[in-house]
C-alpha cells in the first residue's frame, strides 16, 4: 500500500515539474552578425552593423515576456573564448558552444549584405543542446529589402525566430509595429557600439 502511494505521488508530481519547466524563460544568445559583402556605404558603417543588427534583434526578442536574452557582454566573452580568427565564420557547432558557455538554450547567428541599398539578412536559429540549426530565416519578400526599412526587416525576422522556438509573435505583429527606428538612427546606434568596443566611451 505504501509503495502504491509513493508511486502515485511521484506520478502526480512529474507533470507538475514538466509544466514548471515549460513556463520558465527561454534563454537566447544573439551573436555578432557577419558582413558577407556590402557596398554603397563606408566600410566602417558595415563593421558597425555587425554589432548593431544583433543588438537590435536582442532588443526585439527581449520584448517577449517568455524570452530572456543573454547579456551582450557575456555573449562577447563566450565568443572570444572560442579564439576565432578575424575571418572565421561562426558555424552551428561554434554557435552552440557559445550559447552553452553563455547559459542559453538557443543561439542566433547570421549575416547580412547591403548592395547599394538592397538589404538582405539571413539569421540562423541553433539549438544549443543538439548543435543543430532549427531554422534559417531571411527577408525574402522583395517588398521588404530596402535599407530604409531595416528596422521593419529585423522586426519581421525576430518574429520568425520566435516561431522557430515555438513562441507566438507579439499581438501587434500581424498589423506591423509603428515607430520602428529610422535607419539613420539605427546606423548611429551601431556606430556607437563599434566605438565603444574599440575603447571609446564618449
Amino acid at each position: 500500500m505504501r509503495q502504491y502511494l509513493l508511486w502515485a505521488l511521484v506520478a502526480a508530481a512529474a507533470p507538475a515539474t514538466t509544466v514548471a519547466q515549460q513556463s520558465g524563460p527561454i534563454v537566447i544568445a544573439v551573436l555578432p552578425f557577419e558582413d558577407r559583402g556590402s557596398y554603397g556605404q563606408d566600410k566602417e558603417v558595415f563593421r558597425a552593423l555587425e554589432l548593431g543588427i544583433p543588438a537590435t534583434f536582442a532588443n526585439e526578442l527581449s520584448r517577449h515576456a517568455r524570452v530572456r536574452v543573454v547579456d551582450p557582454a557575456r555573449t562577447r566573452q563566450a565568443v572570444q573564448a572560442q579564439n576565432l580568427g578575424p575571418n572565421a565564420r561562426v558555424d552551428a557547432a561554434t554557435a552552440a558552444k557559445v550559447g552553452s558557455e553563455a547559459g542559453a538554450q538557443y543561439a542566433v547567428t547570421g549575416n547580412f549584405a547591403d548592395f547599394y541599398g538592397k538589404f538582405r539578412i539571413d539569421a540562423r536559429v541553433v539549438d544549443v543542446g543538439s548543435g543543430q540549426i532549427l531554422k534559417v530565416v531571411s527577408n525574402v519578400d522583395p517588398t521588404l529589402q530596402d535599407r530604409a526599412d531595416l528596422s521593419r526587416i529585423i522586426q519581421g525576422l525576430a518574429d520568425k525566430i520566435l516561431a522557430a522556438v515555438n513562441l507566438p509573435a507579439p499581438a501587434n505583429a500581424a498589423g506591423g509595429r509603428a515607430g520602428g527606428a529610422p535607419t539613420d538612427a539605427l546606423t548611429q546606434y551601431s556606430l556607437g557600439l563599434l566605438y565603444e568596443s574599440q575603447g571609446d566611451k564618449t
